[in-house]
């Protein structure tokens, strides 16, 4: 009375993994990850217009080479975050910068209102306070995208020499499959 269904001879165990990425890297990833051996698992519906996107994948978990494959995986997703990281750093450091030189100007501002409220008004350091407090209003817009425009001339080689590498890691993930 023992009874197996036709299938009993070709079970798949599967191992999963369920990533959140940025919605405009969502294919990247998946095409990245697919040389891993991981398959879009389609029972879970794809999200619509976030900011992020929840991916599904499940592989077999007799792969062969999984431990290379692993290996390969994690140097892509350490490859992806530091891409993540340098596309912020575009405009960290310029908008530091924009806000200092801003403060900076807010104080010699508030130096010129003291001045010019003061019991006897010193019209004259107002004046002098007054001139570079409003250059520090005005400059930081300019700097800001000056420092950008500078930052994306030393980011954008950085981050096309991450993608060369994850495409040689996807190349011999594929090439292990």
């Amino acid at each position: 009375m023992n009874e197996t269904g036709k299938d009993a001879g070709n079970f798949i165990g599967y191992e999963y993994k369920e990533v959140t990425v940025p919605n405009q890297q969502a294919a990247l990833y998946m095409d990245a990850y697919e040389n891993f051996g991981w398959k879009n698992d389609e029972r879970f519906p794809e999200a619509g217009n976030k900011p992020t996107v929840s991916l599904h994948l499940r592989r077999n978990r007799k792969i062969v080479n999984r431990m290379e494959l692993t290996r390969l995986q994690r140097n892509f997703e350490g490859s992806m975050h530091e891409i993540e990281l340098l596309e912020k750093s575009r405009t960290s450091m310029p908008c530091a910068a924009a806000l200092a030189v801003g403060l900076a100007g807010t104080v010699f501002i508030t130096g010129a209102v003291f001045s010019a409220v003061a019991a006897p008004p010193r019209i004259l350091l107002c004046i002098l306070l007054a001139i570079p407090g409003f250059t520090g209003w005005v400059l930081p817009y300019f700097l800001f995208k000056k420092l950008v425009r500078k930052r994306n001339d030393i980011v954008n080689p950085l981050i096309e020499q991450k993608y060369d590498e994850i495409s040689e890691l996807c190349r011999k993930g594929s090439n292990l499959l």
